[in-house]
């Protein structure tokens, strides 16, 4: 009778905010931030206290994955529900251009409902650190938002202790603009920095709108390069006691050319020690892009919208820190395409989920869990299954590209298979996540896996034929 009791009052619970007029939703998208640097997901060295309490509170997703591990794509594909494959949607662009107005985007539904919609910082592509030290909007979707706030910072200017991790191998070079790892121990504290001004944005608005329903998207630049952080952050995290990741000699001989990632360890002239002050940099950015997250989770609490507000917490993609001697993003290597998701709602019980789920699934997972139809067009798959019963699967794999959409990744329970060329035509690899989950030993060149390739390269042609043939011309 107890058990039957406790579900009637879990459904009665999570009935609740599907069934109230217009729950809130507040989206945290970090930039660049792997899994792996989330204490929610196993680190034991950087400092999240607050996404690790959240993750507490809510349903983990531990095989979460972007579509395209570049910013411009991926927020595109994720806010208007589209694989890029879908339409070629591969540039730094909103992903309006490609759709038209008969589409509109997650945010964008939300305000046709009645929400007040807006964006603090980086939501649709936003340069890092160009537009963020312009304050410009970026290619920003201006149709999505009721308001939009920029959030200006210093970036690589900042004043501070400043040092330059690669192409500088003399160490001469204090610090460089542009997509590169300077690292910059701030002076001023989190007020001098953009996220710091995002945070203080974000709870303003909350203050502001908490007695109408909200759609709330806020976009914290960091980890993203450059690695400009409040100097108490730099305090846990001395360089000098970063191990990186060790490097299996032959690593890339059996990787194709293409799979080379853009940015590598030689490529950038790095020695070992500005491995080091790159991790501890990167590491330290986590943690203040973290307390970001607090001090908006606190408001909300304070606010007394915990009850009646549905928190997502994810990034655009993953990030290598020094992975098979590769830094950065663009590879479909898992440390560069697998994402944090968390999400948390009333009447969901707290958990963790080994399904597959990729960020194209953020659109039609919060319309249903705020009772909407979800349309044919979008491409994704609810989540609400999985957050009422975390053992639940919607998908068998996961599918991204990268490159121009030349290059594929199908990710199943065991394998994961990397297409490059639209034919294999420029190599493939195979790896057995089971047993080689550091993706170090390519079986595809091995005789035994062929047909093992084989049938992954045929399930990769049906998926791609799925994507580009589905109806995107319906409006919704």
């Amino acid at each position: 009778m107890r058990i039957v009791l406790a579900g009637f009052l879990l459904f009665l619970s999570f009935s609740a905010i599907s069934q109230t007029e217009k729950p809130n939703i507040l989206l945290i998208i970090s930039d660049d931030l792997t899994a792996n640097a989330l204490g929610a997901y196993g680190n034991q060295i950087v400092n999240t206290p607050h996404i690790d309490q959240l993750a507490s509170e809510g349903v983990v997703f531990k095989k979460a994955y972007s579509q395209y591990p570049v910013c411009g794509p991926s927020r595109a594909s994720f806010m208007f529900g589209y694989y890029p494959s879908a339409t070629e949607t591969y540039g730094y662009i909103s992903g309006r251009e490609n759709v038209g107005d008969f589409r509109k985007s997650l945010a964008e539904f939300f305000k046709s409902k009645g929400y007040y919609t807006a964006r603090v910082s980086k939501i649709f592509h936003m340069g890092v650190p160009i537009d963020i030290e312009t304050g410009s909007d970026g290619t920003d979707d201006p149709a999505s938002w009721t308001e939009r706030f920029n959030s200006q910072g210093p970036e690589w200017t900042s004043p501070g202790k400043a040092e330059l991790a690669q192409n500088n191998p003399d160490g001469s070079i204090e610090r460089k603009g542009g997509n590169v790892m300077t690292i910059v121990q701030s002076e001023g504290g989190d007020l001098a920095q953009s996220d710091g001004k995002t945070a203080e944005k974000a709870i303003e608005l909350i203050q502001k709108h908490k007695d109408q329903p909200f759609f709330l998207a806020v976009g914290l630049v960091r980890p993203h390069v450059p690695f400009v952080t409040p100097e108490n952050y730099f305090q846990t995290y001395p360089w000098q006691k970063i191990v990186p990741p060790a490097i299996v000699e032959g690593d890339w001989d059996d990787i194709p050319k293409k799979g080379i990632n853009y940015v590598t360890t030689q490529n950038s002239e790095m020695s070992y020690e500005q491995k080091q002050k790159a991790i501890a940099g990167y590491y330290a950015s986590v943690s203040f892009m973290d307390a970001q997250v607090g001090k908006i989770l606190n408001a909300l609490k304070k606010e007394g919208l915990e009850k009646s507000t549905i928190v997502i917490f994810t990034s655009d993609h993953g990030f290598h820190l020094g992975e098979h001697d590769f830094w950065m993003k663009v590879s479909l290597k898992e440390e560069s395409v697998k994402v944090p998701l968390i999400i948390k709602a009333p009447g969901i019980s707290p958990g963790s989920s080994d399904s597959f789920a990729e960020l194209v699934d953020l659109y039609p997972t919060l319309l249903e869990m705020t009772g909407h139809e979800i349309p044919n067009a979008l491409q994704g798959k609810s989540l609400k299954p999985i957050l009422n019963d975390p053992k639940k699967k919607v998908r068998e794999f996961a599918f991204s590209v990268t490159q121009g959409g030349e290059t594929f990744l199908i990710r199943t329970e065991q394998w994961a298979y990397i297409q490059y060329g639209k034919n294999g035509e420029e190599g493939v690899e195979l790896f057995d996540m089971y047993q080689d989950p550091g993706q170090f030993q390519n079986l595809a060149l091995v005789d035994f896996y062929k047909p093992q390739v084989e049938a992954m390269k045929a399930l990769l042609a049906q998926k791609i034929k799925e994507v580009q043939t589905n109806d995107l011309g319906k409006t919704y």
